[in-house]
């Protein structure tokens, strides 16, 4: 009997041995745990947070200066920002930049976006700052950080210059096709007045719209159309007759630049424009491009 009683001690022994081995097996990690592991990124190397990545409560500022490079986004707005015969960007707005990339003593980058989302290449970091002559309208404002107003503008109607009398004291735009960036001001300000709009992609675009026929005119800033249409321009067969800010009653537009909501970046600009205006560098840019009536000296 005590043979008996003494094996089947052993035996449960050996079995609680055996139980609390099994259990400290299923606790060591192996190929198929689940917890988080890095994936590969399309270059083939770890997708945890990069260096340039900013922390979570790290200056927009102090991103940029750790990542070496402002990226900016733009499109092509002569006489803001566009291309020389290099391709090289240049324009009021790129030179500026560049400026302002030195002064924080980074490199400057320019980054072609589609303007309708220019919100969304700020959320997603894929630039820093948008700086195309874009208007500080309620969205705009809402959306983004922005900066002091650098420049003042107004749209325009361009047509056909053989036509431009037929377009004489029009207080609405009804009737007529009218081709305008997808996303702007200009879009706005021909829908408001019953214009049916032809969306494209750039400024630059609309003007190739009417030149072709295929829209009656178009909607663009004040500042493109001095410098891309008329005598000595590629569009010398078009002209502009409307300034469509007078015809709403609205005030001139002021442009600025973006920023993602709350950057530090901001008033780094604000700062860096003062000083270029003390200086006499923005004065002397913005005469290189012909803009300096429009541009904000005081």
């Amino acid at each position: 009997m005590k043979k008996r009683l003494l094996v089947m001690l052993l035996a449960l022994a050996m079995g609680l041995t055996l139980a609390a081995c099994s259990g400290g097996e299923d606790k060591k990690p192996d190929s198929s745990s689940s917890a988080p592991t890095a994936s590969p990124s399309a270059g083939g190397e770890s997708a945890a947070p990069a260096e340039s990545a900013p922390a979570g409560d790290e200056s927009d500022l102090a991103y940029v200066k750790d990542k070496g490079t402002l990226v900016v986004g733009i499109t092509n707005f002569e006489p803001m920002d566009y291309q020389d015969a290099n391709g090289q960007w240049i324009g009021f707005d790129a030179d500026m930049a560049k400026a302002f990339a030195a002064s924080l003593g980074v490199e400057v980058e320019f980054s072609e976006i589609t303007w309708d989302y220019k919100v969304f290449e700020l959320e997603a970091k894929n630039i820093d700052c948008v700086w195309n002559g874009m208007t500080l309208n309620d969205e705009v404002m809402a959306a983004m950080g922005t900066s002091v107003p650098y420049c003042q503008n107004a749209q325009v109607l361009v047509v056909p210059a053989d036509k431009a009398g037929d377009f004489e004291n029009l207080t609405s735009l009804e009737g007529l096709n009218v081709a305008v960036e997808s996303g702007s001001a200009g879009e706005d300000a021909a829908e408001a007045l019953g214009a049916a709009t032809i969306p494209v992609q750039k400024q630059a675009d609309t003007l190739l719209e009417v030149s072709a026929g295929t829209s009656d005119a178009a909607v663009i800033d004040l500042l493109m159309a001095g410098a891309m249409i008329g005598e000595g321009t590629s569009y010398d067969n078009l002209t502009y007759v409307l300034n469509l800010n007078t015809v709403q009653g609205l005030e001139s537009e002021n442009y600025g630049v973006g920023f993602r909501p709350g950057s530090d970046l901001v008033e780094a600009f604000n700062d860096f424009w003062a000083a270029s205006v003390a200086d006499g560098t923005a004065k002397t840019t913005a005469e290189t491009y012909g803009v300096q009536e429009s541009v904000i000296l005081d």
